[in-house]
C-alpha cells in the first residue's frame, strides 16, 4: 500500500466513520479516490488533513468530514444526475461520480476547470464533465438535476440555481453567517425549498452566493 493510500484509510477511519457516515458507497468512494491527485502539487502532503484545504483564489477542497456528511444526507442514487458547483480541481466530482450516474461540475476559473477536466480524464472518471462559467449560473443546459452540491460556503442560493433542481430533488450547502456555518440540505417540494439544518461546518463563501448588502444610514 502506498503512503497516500495509507493516509486515505486513516482519513476515513478518523474523520469519516466517527462522523456517523455509514453508507458504504461513500466510504468506498473516499477510500478509492486519490485526494492528493486533485490538489495543487505543492499541497499534496496536506491532502489528508482534517480541515478545508486552500487551493487558491478563495477556494478550498472541503474537509473530508464535511463532504462525507453532506453526501450521506443527500443519499445520491446510482441513477441520478448531479450538479457540482465549485468543484476546484475535481475531487468532489470524482467522489460523487462513484455514487451517481453522471456529474456536471462547474468551475468559474477557466484554467482551473481545464485542469480539473484533465485530472478527471487521467483518472478514468468518464461520467463527470467540467464546465467553465459563473457558479451562480449553474449549468442550465443539462438541467434539471436530481441533486445539487456546493463545494464552498453560501449566504444564499440564487434562484437560477434552484430552478435547475428537479421537483423532489435535493441540494446540499454550507450556509455561512459571518465565521459560523451550518450544513443544510434543501428539498424542492411543490416548487418551493424546504431546508433542514444538519451539522456545524465552515467554508469560504463562493462567488455569486453572497447576500445583497442593503445600504444602511
Amino acid at each position: 500500500m502506498t503512503e497516500f493510500a495509507t493516509r486515505r484509510v486513516t482519513m476515513v477511519d478518523t474523520q469519516v466513520r466517527p462522523s456517523d457516515v455509514t453508507k458504504f458507497p461513500i466510504i468506498d468512494a473516499m477510500l478509492t479516490v486519490p485526494r492528493e491527485t486533485y490538489v495543487p502539487r505543492d499541497k499534496r502532503e496536506a491532502a489528508y488533513v482534517g480541515e478545508n484545504l486552500d487551493i487558491g483564489g478563495g477556494r478550498v477542497v472541503l474537509e473530508p468530514r464535511t463532504l462525507a456528511k453532506l453526501l450521506d444526507a443527500l443519499d445520491i442514487q446510482p441513477t441520478e444526475m448531479v450538479l457540482d458547483l465549485g468543484c476546484g480541481l475535481g475531487y468532489s466530482a470524482a467522489v460523487i461520480a462513484r455514487l451517481a450516474d453522471a456529474v456536471v461540475a462547474v468551475e468559474e476559473d477557466a484554467g482551473l476547470a481545464a485542469e480539473a477536466q484533465r485530472v478527471l480524464s487521467n483518472e478514468g472518471v468518464d461520467n463527470a464533465a467540467v464546465i467553465a462559467g459563473p457558479l451562480a449560473a449553474g449549468a442550465a443546459k443539462h438541467a434539471p438535476y436530481d441533486v445539487i452540491t456546493l463545494q464552498g460556503g453560501v449566504e444564499t442560493v440564487p434562484d437560477a440555481v434552484l430552478a435547475q433542481l428537479k421537483e423532489g430533488g435535493r441540494i446540499g450547502a454550507v450556509f455561512m453567517d459571518g465565521a459560523v456555518g451550518t450544513a443544510k440540505v434543501g428539498y424542492k417540494i411543490d416548487g418551493a425549498m424546504s431546508w433542514r439544518s444538519l451539522f456545524n461546518a465552515a467554508a469560504p463563501v463562493l462567488s455569486g452566493f453572497r447576500k445583497e448588502r442593503g445600504f444602511t444610514l
